[in-house]
């Protein structure tokens, strides 16, 4: 499997673990962790990124509380009609790039946002396509916060940099993502916290 087909995988996703999925459950413990991380270093008139935003859960959250200037990118386009449908008031507020992050982000200019975020997401990305997390860094301005499992959940198997198969189908690469960031000039601003029962929630300062 190489970067190509985990994108494709991804932009044709439908029944478990697709938009539908994600926002028949709404926002949860994880939407509030973001929005408590990201107020503790930005206002609510920062410019915020969130990578592979699905249909907007973890967005509307923030857009609730009054973030002001909400951005995503979502392979899936897919995700752009459930959000209209599900989180309306988000889907006209936001900007959405439908596409691969690596296909968005080398044209998006330094220091562009003020918060980055990913749920889930980093985790999917190919080792042949690491080189996006320069870029995560270089767009970022302030705080960038990560929620991706980092092999602690019951089918975490392999070695990182290996893919694992959730239920057989989806694709995961473990990382230690305070090991990447860091690597790249980040400082974790505080201790990892485990939510959901399965991810590793960190945040860097950029």
């Amino acid at each position: 499997m190489d970067s190509d087909e985990v994108r494709r995988e991804w932009a044709d996703r439908s029944g478990a673990y697709s938009p539908d999925f994600y926002a028949y459950r709404g926002p949860d413990a994880t939407s509030e962790w973001v929005r408590e991380r990201l107020l503790e270093h930005v206002d609510r008139d920062a410019r915020v990124l969130e990578l592979g935003c699905s249909a907007g859960r973890h967005l509307a959250h923030l857009h609730a509380d009054g973030f002001e200037s909400l951005s995503g990118v979502e392979v899936n386009p897919d995700a752009v009609d459930v959000m209209a449908e599900e989180y309306p008031e988000t889907a006209d507020a936001a900007t959405i790039h439908v596409d691969a992050v690596e296909d968005v982000i080398e044209s998006v200019p330094d220091d562009a946002f003020d918060a980055v975020y990913s749920v889930e997401a980093l985790q999917h990305v190919h080792p042949d396509a690491a080189w996006v997390f320069d870029e995560i860094v270089r767009v970022t301005e302030t705080v960038l916060c990560t929620v991706e499992n980092e092999g602690q959940a019951d089918y975490s198997e392999g070695a990182p940099g290996e893919v694992t198969r959730v239920d057989g189908e989806i694709p995961l690469f473990f990382r230690d993502w305070g090991a990447v960031f860091r690597e790249r000039g980040c400082t974790e601003l505080r201790e990892p916290e485990t939510v959901n029962d399965r991810d590793t929630a960190r945040v860097f300062g950029v």
